[in-house]
């Protein structure tokens, strides 16, 4: 595949298991095995996609992938222990693309990241010609991956992008839960459709003015989501 991959948790035997699997595949692997490390090496290399704990040294995982937001949306999958509280798994408030809880099976580890590698290359085969969307004083940039509102850039996380556009370019369709999450997502993610809802929560927060009365993204009850044109 030739694709490159960051592999950040301070338990050394998982990241040599990681680390010998995906090799086996033919990518190439980085490993760190603190917070303050993994920042380091996101930020001085390009990767295809970041394995980032949550209970880690120095910096927390959502600490960091909050900090890799900031000049990067380097897809991140989280790994973390069962319990935690899955708003915060999610890693919405941090950027977050997807998560795996331990102890987990490495085949479906590798599964879940050559998952998000297809849809991230579709994506961007899709993206070769430049699109800008405007609708009232919402401007999406699909090839930069920016949206602006009344002129003010807004920071999205990766999936948050991926929802809006998809709506956004079909104004007016909605889409069911289940449908959303497998084009989103993909068929192969395990999650529910609660996920499609805190995403949805999430992007009301940030482009509405008023989340409780939105003006783009509306629920039609009992059905799903649509972009209002």
């Amino acid at each position: 595949m030739g694709k490159r991959v960051l592999v950040v948790d301070d338990e050394k035997l998982i990241v040599k298991g990681i680390r010998f699997s995906l090799e086996q595949d033919g990518m190439e692997v980085d490993a760190a095995y603190d917070g303050e490390e993994a920042l380091s090496y996101a930020r001085s290399h390009q990767y295809d996609m970041i394995l980032l704990d949550i209970m880690l040294p120095k910096l927390t995982g959502f600490e960091v992938c909050q900090m890799i937001r900031e000049f990067s949306d380097v897809p991140i999958v989280m790994l973390t222990a069962k319990g935690e509280d899955m708003d915060k798994i999610l890693g919405l408030e941090y950027g977050a693309d997807d998560y795996i809880t331990k102890p987990f099976n490495i085949l479906e580890v590798k599964a879940r990241i050559k998952a998000i590698m297809r849809r991230t290359t579709g994506k961007e085969a899709k993206e070769e010609k430049a699109r800008i969307i405007e609708m009232a004083d919402m401007r999406l940039d699909c090839e930069s991956r920016r949206v602006y509102i009344a002129g003010k850039e807004i920071n999205l996380t990766a999936k948050e992008f991926d929802v809006l556009e998809l709506l956004a370019m079909n104004p007016n369709k909605v889409y069911g839960r289940e449908k959303l999450l497998d084009l989103v997502w993909g068929e192969d993610y395990p999650g529910d459709v609660r996920t499609v809802d805190v995403h949805i929560r999430r992007l009301r927060e940030k482009i509405e003015a008023s989340p409780s009365e939105p003006k783009y993204v509306h629920t039609k009850w009992g059905v799903g989501y649509y972009f209002q044109a």
